[in-house]
């Protein structure tokens, strides 16, 4: 099976899905570094170093699904949280990609704050955006305007590009990974592939930072990887107190300026504290011990940071081939999981708001090709408002 790779990072999920059995088509990302690990693991022919939003889907021939990361910035609890107001929200060209290729499935990666009450609106216009990509937000309209249109579409009637979609928030150390790690995964499948998605099941022994980087450690006198370098300088402080070594690690970060809380260093049992090297964070995050992060420590830390664990990326591709393998022939019902609405009061706090913006739209004929394309244009116009009696005439006096 074949896939398109969005946001590729340096290549956790990539590699994830590799495993799994996919074959990858292309890889899109902007940040050169990555890009350069991404050519050292894989084919560099596949690697394209470009913004997403210049990037011609089209040119990219059958592809079974879309995965990758949009950027998570915009969401994480220790960014600034703009969501939608954030230039770094890529979730649009995520659907772009999905609308272009028509693509049999997707899964995408996000971070837990995603599901923050704050943004509980937004990503309920995520998924149904996902749900019917076909359906892109007419010009003059707010996204929320949006929303309200596509919330009252009915999934059985609607006769254009449309998939399935759920939503799970999941803990990385759940599934074998040496790592507290809570991440949002998407799944979706064209509703024309009836399939039964069924989400990985849980390991029920936690590994340990010892369990994955014990045989470094314990070693004496032996060759050692060459991302294997110590670096010094680490402290313990108030909030500031590192992963113990006989359990999961906390959640390695990519932090914007420096690491906060300490979650890239390790203490061991005899007090002793230092920070993870490249090889032990790759290690932890489940990467092949040969596979290669381009950039000094800081640099490479910052892609381990940001990537999907290898080996719950490849559990979830896994479960993505037996769905698409096992698709099923009959018409049973469709079950979409949509996110709880903001409670009523913020409702309708917003419906004030959006009324107050809104500036209406004239009304007269749309052509056939037009409103199919996109229903929330039906009997609505798409050109300008008339001029004025004067406008028009004054020229002839």
């Amino acid at each position: 099976m074949t896939c398109l790779e969005l946001f590729s990072g340096c290549g956790g999920l990539a590699k994830g899905l590799e495993l799994a059995g996919f074959e990858h088509r292309a890889f899109v990302e902007f940040n050169k570094w990555a890009c350069k690990s991404l050519r050292e693991n894989f084919a560099p022919s596949l690697v394209h170093e470009t913004d997403i939003r210049k990037f011609d889907f089209k040119s990219i021939c059958d592809v079974d699904i879309v995965a990758g990361g949009p950027p998570c910035q915009p969401f994480s609890l220790g960014g600034l949280a703009k969501a939608y107001d954030d230039a770094r929200d890529m979730f649009p060209e995520a659907i772009r990609a999905i609308h272009e290729l028509h693509p049999r499935g997707f899964i995408f990666e996000n971070v837990k704050g995603l599901l923050r009450k704050s943004f509980t609106d937004y990503f309920s216009y995520i998924i149904l955006r996902l749900t019917y990509p076909d359906c892109a937000i007419p010009e003059g309209k707010t996204w929320r305007e949006h929303l309200a249109f596509l919330e009252k579409l009915d999934f059985k009637k609607y006769s254009g590009l449309k998939y399935q979609v759920q939503y799970k928030l999941v803990n990385a150390v759940d599934y074998g990974v040496p790592q507290n790690r809570e991440r949002v995964f998407i799944v979706g499948f064209r509703s024309d592939v009836r399939v039964d998605w069924k989400w990985p099941d849980a390991v029920t022994k936690r590994r340990t930072i010892a369990d994955a980087i014990g045989h470094l450690v314990n070693a004496r006198g032996e060759c050692h990887p060459k991302d294997h370098i110590r670096v010094s300088g680490a402290r313990e402080y108030p909030g500031h107190s590192g992963s113990d070594y006989n359990s999961p690690s906390k959640t390695i970060k990519a932090g914007a300026h420096g690491v906060p809380g300490g979650e890239n260093m390790i203490r061991f049992p005899d007090g002793k504290l230092r920070y993870m090297t490249v090889h032990e964070a790759k290690l932890i995050q489940t990467f092949p011990a040969d596979y290669k992060i381009s950039g000094s420590w800081g640099e490479a830390m910052r892609q381990i940071g940001n990537a999907v664990p290898v080996q719950l990326a490849e559990k979830m591709g896994r479960q993505m081939i037996a769905a698409l393998n096992g698709v099923r022939k009959d018409a049973g019902p469709i079950k979409i999981i949509y996110p709880k609405r903001a409670p009523v009061v913020e409702q309708l706090r917003l419906a004030i708001e959006t009324k107050k913006k809104y500036k209406g739209v004239a009304k007269g004929r749309v052509s056939k090709k037009s409103s199919a394309a996109n229903p929330m244009l039906k009997g609505k116009a798409s050109v300008k408002p008339p001029k004025s009696v004067k406008a028009r005439y004054g020229k002839h006096g």
